[in-house]
């Protein structure tokens, strides 16, 4: 009777050593790593932007630039063939005239996403959400099995619910924590915006 419930216990030890690896495998297989075939997909508007003026590179492209940087990974700026007005007020009333009609904007040359194993994606906020020509970006291409993660700059609204609108519109994609960053920070401290992201590239390491 004592052999076999030490034979049980060990079986049981056994077992559980087995789960605990095949879970570290699978954790080590989805999260995103330095090894995998990265793009950094964004869009971003230089002009004239809230709480910084005008500037000669936008918010959201400091920080795509950044993260590109540390995971060695490509880079694809989403532009819109449009060109949108240069002055905020001007600019903000047709980016909140697009969201109301959910127009798509058509968008300078494309990126074959399908070659990709992780896509890094950013966007100001507007108006709560993503900018449009967003959302023409990402029903140009499919994302089933890919690996999305989200990065947005703002100046108070944070992400506002966008990776919940990301994994709906990324059918088929997995899609991880995002990061918001105000887009003053990435403009006027640029060591304080280093710091937050490679923080966050590293919270998603564990």
């Amino acid at each position: 009777m004592k052999q076999w419930l030490f034979t049980g216990m060990l079986w049981l030890v056994s077992m559980g050593m087995v789960l605990a690896q095949h879970t570290k495998e699978i954790k080590e297989i989805n999260k995103p790593t330095m090894k995998q075939n990265i793009l950094v997909a964004f869009f971003s508007r230089a002009d004239e932007n809230y709480a910084v003026g005008y500037i000669e590179k936008g918010n959201t492209q400091i920080v795509a630039e950044m993260i590109a940087a540390e995971l060695g990974a490509d880079r694809f700026h989403i532009e819109t063939l449009n060109p949108y007005p240069a002055s905020y007020n001007p600019c903000i009333e047709v980016a909140k005239r697009e969201k109301a009609t959910q127009a798509r904007p058509a968008i300078k040359g494309d990126v074959r996403v399908e070659d990709y194993e992780v896509v890094y994606l950013g966007y100001p906020n507007w108006w709560g959400d993503m900018p449009m020509a967003v959302y023409t970006f990402i029903e140009k291409h499919d994302w089933q099995g890919k690996t999305v993660v989200p990065f947005c700059t703002h100046e108070g609204s944070g992400l506002s619910g966008t990776e919940r609108r990301i994994q709906e519109a990324c059918s088929g994609a997995r899609v991880l924590e995002g990061f918001a960053l105000r887009g003053s920070v990435a403009q006027q401290k640029p060591e304080e915006a280093r710091m937050a992201v490679q923080a966050w590239l590293q919270k998603l390491q564990n």
